[in-house]
């Protein structure tokens, strides 16, 4: 393993991306803890330190590796690209232009991405304006630093000011959408769960720390470990399962070549829809507790959303979050994954599922086995999602920062990630990382 790490480092061009692929990183991190212009740095870091994490704003701060509650340049990271890119996979589902699009190739690709890299400014403004107007009325830290305060986090709280720290916050949105698509065009992996890999890795290590020191001790901090790697060890197992469907092709005759006679099958992933569920679901229930932030808190929508909503061990949350995570595992499962489309290439280029006659009955097929497989893959989810929070809870273990979400990211990108050298390093040695 270390010789193959060693071998990539050797050679010339894959060193060259896995360098410019730090230096990338390096850069994000660097301008996590660069502080937006107008904002108090001393009085956000006291209110850091005396309020424990928003579970409202949990999520975003989690994949902003902690930038977003240091109200910094990056304090929005990745996020609004995320929710960009998952609404214009979703559009095609609802807007024929879309799908036309997605089907022209590169060309239409191009487009689609462009309508994402609008579609995240438009993100970035909107969230921006959300999280300066929670700090300047104290939601954001559970009431420290609001506007007038002696730890009042926004200096200058004049409309000139404001609308500067949302352009600031806007523009390195931008910035770091910039970053992901060099990695993925110039480096290794995908750019953007590359920086959600970083941000989530960043908060792992204080977060242990402060376990085994202050909430449980060795003994608690020994049980987090066993879970973790537990977990760690059941998303590789199921990341890395498939279901194959073996496909024949005939043999056919083009001018004087024989084409055709060839076995290959049609890898279906158990869980097809990676992290995505989890990330909607969780991105969806945020929204009732921050609607809640700005009304009367006497109210009793607000009452009811405080009691079912903010804290994510309430079984009303949990059950909500169970639902949400299979609806969106089906849902998007069939938007990447079409059994018409794949039945009508086959047919066309002569190939046939053993058994399945060509065309619709192997479309049917296709369908029967993608759901009894996302069936499988959506309790998996469920699964990784709700365990961890279910044991932090047994054991008595507040506010910590991850979660089964967290390690299914960091396992999924790892592998993928390792996958990539691997294939490189097997083009120019015939020797990769896996064996």
């Amino acid at each position: 393993m270390l010789g193959a790490f060693a071998q990539a480092f050797r050679t010339p061009d894959l060193r060259r991306k896995l360098l410019f692929t730090m230096g990338i990183i390096v850069i994000f991190r660097l301008g996590s803890f660069v502080p937006s212009p107008g904002v108090d740095y001393i009085n956000v870091q006291q209110c850091v330190a005396s309020t424990a994490d928003s579970d409202v704003l949990g999520l975003i701060n989690l994949f902003s590796g902690g930038a977003l509650l240091q109200l910094s340049v990056f304090a929005l990271g990745i996020m609004p690209y995320i929710t960009a890119s998952i609404i214009t996979q979703l559009l095609r589902v609802v807007i024929p232009h879309f799908e036309a699009l997605h089907k022209e190739g590169q060309a239409g690709t191009a487009k689609l991405t462009q309508y994402t890299r609008y579609l995240t400014i438009f993100l970035a403004v909107l969230q921006a304006t959300v999280i300066v107007t929670t700090a300047r009325t104290g939601v954001l830290f559970n009431g420290c630093g609001a506007a007038g305060d002696s730890l009042a986090v926004i200096a200058n709280d004049t409309v000139p000011g404001i609308l500067l720290l949302i352009l600031t916050m806007t523009a390195g949105t931008g910035l770091v959408m910039w970053l992901a698509e060099l990695i993925t065009e110039r480096g290794v992996g995908n750019g953007m769960s590359l920086l959600i890999f970083v941000s989530i890795a960043a908060t792992f290590p204080s977060a242990l720390w402060a376990v085994a020191t202050a909430q449980g001790g060795l003994t608690t901090f020994a049980l987090v470990l066993v879970l973790a790697l537990v977990l760690i060890t059941v998303v590789v197992f199921v990341e890395q399962s498939q279901r194959r469907i073996p496909v024949q092709y005939a043999k056919r005759m083009i001018g004087r070549r024989m084409y055709g006679g060839t076995s290959t099958y049609i890898p279906l992933k158990i869980n097809m829809a990676n992290v995505i569920p989890v990330i909607f679901a969780s991105s969806i229930l945020m929204l009732p507790p921050l609607a809640a932030q700005f009304g009367d808190p006497n109210a009793g929508w607000v009452r009811w959303i405080v009691e079912h909503f903010t804290t994510q061990s309430s079984p009303f949350y949990l059950a909500t979050f169970s639902v949400l995570i299979v609806f969106f595992a089906f849902f998007y499962t069939s938007i990447t994954f079409n059994p018409d489309e794949v039945a009508d290439n086959m047919k066309r280029y002569g190939g046939f599922v053993p058994g399945i006659r060509a065309g619709r009955p192997t479309a049917e097929y296709l369908r029967y086995v993608v759901n009894r497989i996302t069936s499988a893959g959506s309790i998996y989810l469920l699964l990784v999602a709700l365990l961890p929070t279910i044991g932090f809870v047994l054991l008595n273990i507040q506010g910590v920062p991850f979660g089964g979400t967290s390690l299914l990211i960091i396992v999924s990108v790892g592998l993928e990630t390792v996958k990539q050298i691997d294939s490189q390093l097997q083009q120019r040695h015939y020797e990769g990382i896996l064996k």
